[in-house]
């Protein structure tokens, strides 16, 4: 209940997320049937970085703010976006950017502030439900009602010892309940053990592709040193621009000669 998003917006990892979430909503809006996007881990949908909690890390500054001028080709919709949302623009408001009038959006936030500032950024939009409340109590949410397609994604602070086991039921049992959804989990990467174990625990699910950057050697458990986006019935294709947006990323964003690029697909 003490995470706040907003010390971290824009940090390298929310490029790596907000960059592939373009992409995967780029894909469904390919097709004109409606889809709808669930976002569990919604934070306030929007965060100043000129604010006093975005200053006081400065952690956007090694991570939109190295992308904003000239952006390499891979990332060049992603950077269109946060220029023309303003501010920075959390997964709310990149979902809430893409979606066609005939598309939902429904946002789950736990944390009675950040829910409230959610609540006010949705409000006269009636393509948006706002939901305060656990967001791995999934009935009712996934699916979103009277829709067939779509993306669930799945955000956690992973504040808690058990989070990375707790978010990988969860993605499961979503998957049961929305087999025909795209499922996407984002986690960081500090050491490797734990990101092992959520990939086992998901190895089996389909269409999956895993993609990450570690943009320091993941051995420190201290330090944020990369995270990854790890999707389930990805769409056609997605492993390609996944990678070139990966490699997009690390050479922007990369200050240590051993960052690396992982990615992992499976089309079973």
């Amino acid at each position: 209940m003490n995470y706040r998003h907003a010390f971290h917006a824009g940090n390298h990892g929310d490029c790596l997320k907000h960059a592939l979430l373009v992409a995967l909503l780029e894909a469904l809006r390919r097709k004109d049937a409606p889809f709808a996007v669930a976002d569990l881990h919604a934070g306030r949908g929007s965060y100043d970085l000129a604010g006093d909690a975005a200053t006081r890390t400065g952690e956007w500054r090694a991570g939109i703010g190295r992308l904003l001028d000239d952006p390499p080709p891979a990332l060049a919709g992603y950077v269109a976006l946060v220029r023309r949302l303003g501010l920075y623009p959390g997964s709310p408001a990149i979902a809430h950017a893409l979606l066609r009038p005939q598309d939902r959006l429904v946002l789950n936030e736990k944390h009675p502030e950040e829910y409230a500032a959610l609540a006010t950024w949705a409000e006269g939009d009636p393509r948006i439900a706002v939901r305060c409340g656990n967001a791995y109590a999934l009935r009712g949410v996934v699916p979103p009602a009277g829709k067939r397609r779509g993306l669930v994604l799945f955000d956690p602070p992973y504040e808690c010892a058990d989070e990375h086991e707790r978010v990988a039921a969860a993605m499961r049992a979503a998957h049961r309940a929305a087999p025909t959804f795209i499922m996407a989990l984002w986690y960081p990467v500090k050491h490797l053990a734990p990101v092992r174990g959520l990939r086992d625990a998901l190895r089996d699910l389909p269409r999956r592709v895993d993609a990450a950057l570690y943009l320091h050697p993941p051995l420190d458990p201290a330090r944020l040193n990369g995270s990854g986006l790890l999707v389930v019935n990805a769409p056609w294709q997605y492993g390609q621009h996944a990678r070139a947006i990966l490699e997009a990323l690390r050479a922007r964003l990369a200050d240590d000669p051993a960052a690396e690029v992982h990615l992992e697909a499976a089309r079973d």
